[in-house]
């Protein structure tokens, strides 16, 4: 079998484009130097490598920083994968059934880094609702449908993760303290749901939940999404229910065994 691989027709300028992307797995961002570092190759051959990828859509460059992250184009084919595995496919239908049970907007999302990446919702029919995140990166530690996937991290991942960063207020009641944050993520583990207390938009509230697959490993999370003046305190008591029950649903379609 060694023999084999060895004699497989690869394409040199394409199985380097793939080793550059896959340089992203434990970093968000990185220069031309680094990236030369990672893989072993010229800095000129990294930059053309680059200036391919971007043309394509699957890197982009910082203006600020002048580093290079991954693009929107990965993004794209993440749903794809995301729905080829399932996710969406079994999400759907009990997304529905909770947005019809509240007439609120309800999300899926995933963890990237230290940010939460809406790949899917369904829309309440009220007029005043919250604008559509699908598509859209927020901080997690800002969002409950992030922080429900937060929390159930290792420790010793969790803490890598914010290690050194400056955590942005976007509201008064937004956790900008890591410390607070980790004692927060430790009770939201424990209760097995999280709360955005208008803490990334003011005046909007969020309940979300874990979906776990078959290996028990926390690969999503769900939410409910309303204006605060819709989800009042005995509402909200409701909707953490409903959306944990919806939750647990998800995850026994991805295999999960309680």
């Amino acid at each position: 079998m060694r023999g084999y691989k060895k004699e497989l027709p690869l394409v040199k300028a394409v199985d380097h484009a793939l080793l550059l992307l896959s340089c992203y797995t434990d970093k968000e961002e990185m220069g031309v130097t680094e990236l030369s570092q990672r893989m072993g190759l010229h800095k000129n051959n990294v930059f053309r490598i680059l200036a391919t990828l971007e043309f394509r859509g699957y890197i982009e460059q910082n203006p600020k920083t002048e580093g290079y992250r991954l693009g929107p184009k990965i993004f794209e084919l993440g749903l794809i994968f995301k729905y080829q595995m399932g996710l969406i496919k079994h999400a759907r239908p009990v997304m529905e059934k909770l947005r019809d049970r509240f007439n609120e907007t309800v999300y899926l999302g995933v963890l990237r880094n230290i940010y939460s990446i809406y790949i899917d919702n369904v829309e309440t029919t009220h007029t005043i609702r919250v604008v559509s995140r699908v598509g859209v990166q927020i901080p997690a530690y800002a969002t409950a449908i992030g922080k429900a996937q937060l929390a159930f991290l290792p420790p010793d991942e969790l803490e890598e993760l914010f290690k050194d960063k400056k955590l942005k207020q976007y509201t008064p009641n937004t956790i900008t303290d890591v410390n607070e944050l980790m004692e927060h993520l430790k009770e939201v583990a424990e209760k097995g749901y999280a709360v955005d207390n208008e803490e990334f938009q003011e005046d909007v509230k969020c309940v979300a939940a874990p979906i776990r697959d078959y290996t028990k490993y926390v690969v999503a999370g769900l939410s409910i999404s309303a204006p605060s003046f819709r989800m009042t305190e005995d509402r909200m008591g409701e909707m953490i229910e409903a959306v944990k029950e919806a939750a647990l649903e998800i995850s026994k379609h991805l295999g999960y065994v309680v």
